[in-house]
């Protein structure tokens, strides 16, 4: 809506994981940083982690325009799969044939393994990336351990990166994944931005949607987008996204600290009237509840004095 009033060519806070928009704060760099020497090395197991909203499937897309031409790739983004239909996905995302019927688990591994040793035979590497890695099944991890195995004597064949969030963590840590917690070798936990970090930020995104300098942020309006969004970039997109739509509508290009707060407002109201329900359901549930438990209690005691009295 506000796009032309802006001059920009695109919505730059769109919450979509666009490479373009990446931007590269320290510790998102170390992070890629990790990847690239994880991959390239041949490290066989890499784990990135990170809270909700902290850019990783974004650096999960950047990362695969910083490959070498000669590494083939395979980005899997849906974690609630089997471990054959993780085998027969690896396989179609490598380009392989899948074929109509029904495939065993070691067919399709018998194809990979082929296809990764010609690949090695031609220079090449091979690297998978699985987004929301948190939700995979215990038989789909250790699926995923298996195919670590696809190697020579001296190099892995296939690099795996999983990606998750901070659950990730302690799902790897269990004792019943203590073999493929072990091969993982490169890790990272991203973190939120700094409070320096963020006018950067936010001055990128609007650089990259072809803003040209009309719209300026000051120094009070990017405290307040720091108070509420922590550092977390979800949060400052829909905050700055929001903030810009108020400056539109009010037919000014300056956002002011008043202007974030009362995009803050309208957020927390969007929120509150979206869980209203539930919220309003919950809270008489736990009333009834608490009243009922203590009518219950009040008769007990009632009866045991009565009791008393009688006896």
């Amino acid at each position: 809506m506000y796009t032309s009033y802006f001059g920009f060519k695109e919505n730059p806070f769109n919450l979509t994981p666009d490479p373009r928009y990446l931007f590269l704060s320290p510790c998102h760099k170390e992070a890629l940083d990790h990847l690239l020497y994880g991959i390239n090395e041949r490290k066989g197991f890499i784990a990135i982690t990170g809270g909700i909203g902290t850019g990783k499937t974004t650096l999960c897309r950047a990362l695969l325009s910083h490959l070498d031409p000669s590494t083939k790739s395979a980005l899997i983004l849906n974690a609630f799969i089997s471990d054959l239909e993780l085998l027969k996905t690896i396989n179609q995302e490598f380009g392989l044939p899948v074929g109509q019927g029904k495939t065993s688990k070691k067919e399709y591994i018998d194809a990979l393994n082929q296809f990764l040793l010609r690949n090695f035979a031609r220079g090449g590497n091979a690297v998978l990336l699985i987004d929301e890695s948190q939700n995979l099944s215990d038989a789909v991890l250790e699926q995923i351990r298996m195919l670590s195995n696809l190697e020579t004597e001296r190099e892995k064949l296939i690099q795996i990166v999983l990606v998750g969030q901070s659950e990730l963590k302690e799902l790897l840590a269990a004792p019943s994944l203590r073999q493929l917690n072990e091969r993982i070798t490169v890790r990272y936990d991203l973190s939120p931005l700094e409070y320096r970090d963020i006018r950067g930020y936010v001055e990128h995104r609007l650089v990259v949607a072809g803003g040209r300098g009309n719209v300026r942020f000051t120094d009070g309006g990017c405290r307040k987008i720091a108070l509420f969004s922590k550092g977390n970039p979800r949060r400052i997109n829909a905050v700055c996204d929001r903030s810009l739509l108020i400056a539109y509508v009010e037919g000014v290009q300056r956002i002011s600290k008043g202007t974030v707060r009362r995009a803050i407002k309208e957020l927390h109201r969007d929120m509150k009237i979206d869980h209203g329900v539930d919220i309003g359901f919950r809270r008489k549930a736990a009333l009834s509840f608490t009243v009922l438990l203590l009518l219950m209690t009040l008769a007990g005691f009632a009866g045991w004095f009565l009791r008393g009295i009688l006896s």
